[in-house]
């Protein structure tokens, strides 16, 4: 089943993943059960109207289930309106491959361009540290999706960015040749690394929310933490760490999105930027492929703005290697 190939007024029956549920209370004093429910095609927001909290048990993050429900619109977008719902059980036979999103490009061979991008480094320590924190997290890394819902929220999401980023990075050092290449790839690589440990995903990459450390820490302070432990076993120098510190806890640009401190020297700089730009263009795909060409989207979330979808091939679909 495609959550998203049906239109409006139509009807999807079949098995898909919830990625997050829960109990609200309408207008009218009426308990309801707010889904987001997925599959390899996408996701979408369902409500189940008729929720009765003795009778609907077992429905959370990362649970199976079979749907039958109509297609409606809500503010311009497409939401389903549950008409039947049941966990799914063994003597289904789930293919877990068509439930859940992934990187198009396996974990492994992701995770492989880095650590060939790293062993090329002319530094050293630099060298060091950054393939000992990847070897350390290595298992984690091949599983984890680097957000909750806004940007590469799936399998091996993490390493996906991570990796269009350097792409992209390789080639602005190749016109700045005046920056410290080396140090923009170690930036990059280190800045969600934390995210590993931010976010709650069981061993289909499928997020279900934070964990305590990641709502109480942050991965941009966490990571922080983990460079400095690194730092202490590898011998790296004081002033490298403090710069590879800085790039992690400065990386989301300004304060009021999250940042401790505002990138102070350019190669922070580059390493926000490229964050931003990837993140922005995976979303903006994302919202560009429910809209015909043509036409307008609604006003994207996370963006604050609506999109324009032109006559063309809108997919978000870097050149990694």
């Amino acid at each position: 089943m495609n959550l998203l190939e049906k239109s409006v007024g139509g009807m999807v029956e079949g098995f898909c993943l919830i990625k997050s549920a829960d109990a609200r209370t309408s207008k009218n004093g009426k308990l309801y059960l707010d889904l987001t429910l997925s599959d390899r095609g996408g996701e979408i927001s369902a409500k189940l109207w008729d929720y009765i909290p003795e009778l609907h048990t077992g429905y959370v993050g990362g649970s199976v289930v079979k749907v039958r429900a109509a297609v409606t619109e809500w503010q311009g977008s497409k939401q389903l309106k549950v008409e039947r719902i049941r966990l799914a059980t063994e003597a289904d036979g789930v293919d877990m491959s068509e439930l859940v999103s992934s990187a198009p490009v396996s974990g492994e061979k992701l995770y492989q361009n880095l650590t060939d991008t790293v062993r090329a480094f002319s530094d050293l320590h630099l060298q060091r540290i950054v393939l000992h924190l990847l070897e350390q997290n290595k298992q984690k890394l091949l599983v984890a999706p680097a957000a909750l819902r806004m940007h590469h929220a799936f399998l091996a999401g993490v390493l996906y960015h991570t990796s269009s980023m350097l792409a992209c990075a390789k080639a602005v050092c190749s016109v700045y040749t005046w920056l410290d290449a080396d140090l923009v790839f170690a930036g990059i690589i280190l800045h969600d690394l934390a995210k590993v440990r931010e976010l709650e995903y069981n061993d289909a990459g499928v997020p279900s929310g934070y964990t305590a450390w990641g709502n109480l820490v942050g991965h941009l302070v966490g990571g922080a933490l983990l460079l400095e432990n690194a730092a202490r076993e590898c011998g790296t120098p004081d002033e490298l760490k403090m710069k590879l510190q800085h790039m992690v806890i400065s990386h989301h640009g300004k304060p009021e999105h999250g940042a401790a401190v505002v990138p102070m020297f350019p190669e922070a700089e580059v390493v926000s930027h490229i964050d931003e730009l990837d993140a922005t263009l995976f979303q903006m795909s994302k919202t560009l492929a429910e809209v015909q060409p043509g036409e307008c989207s609604q006003r994207a979330f996370g963006l604050d703005r609506k999109l324009y979808r032109q006559d063309k091939d809108e997919e978000y679909n870097p050149k990694l290697f």
